[in-house]
């Protein structure tokens, strides 16, 4: 599969995070869904990773990866993900959203261009069939 190793990787980025003593994955319950979301330097992907997902290594761009779980059984959601990055200056980016299936495992991941210190607030709006919530959250980049 394509994606393979996604998931592993991201793993591998969540116990770095943890180590560091960082805020490594955070979680909302939004409706029936449990949404687990993360933003990341590009360079903690390894370049094999990387390429797989189309994803530039770079210490300037950043990864924003979401998850929906429904929950009650914990399964993965195939969801609708639309979402902007929104800066402290009032400018705005369109994420765009891929879809990772690996296995039973269900992720939506986009870029952000970042500056040293930059600030984003998030808003993504997610969809399924009639349920729509938003999740909204801040996340501060910073260059290694």
């Amino acid at each position: 599969m394509k994606y393979s190793g996604f998931l592993a990787s991201v793993f591998a980025i969540l116990m770095v995070l943890v180590s560091m003593g960082l805020k490594a994955e955070q979680k909302k319950k939004l409706g029936d869904w449990d949404v687990h979301y993360i933003a990341f330097p590009a360079t903690f992907l390894t370049p094999e990773i990387a390429v797989e997902n189309d994803i530039q290594r770079s210490k300037f761009n950043g990864v924003i990866n979401i998850s929906v779980l429904d929950s009650t059984s914990q399964q993965a959601q195939q969801v609708t993900i639309r979402g902007t990055a929104k800066d402290l200056v009032g400018r705005q980016r369109k994420l765009e959203f891929n879809q990772v299936v690996e296995g039973d495992a269900v992720y939506y991941l986009a870029t952000v261009p970042y500056q040293n210190e930059q600030l984003y607030n998030f808003i993504i709006d997610i969809s399924q069939g009639n349920q729509q919530q938003q999740l909204t959250f801040s996340h501060t980049f910073y260059v290694d």
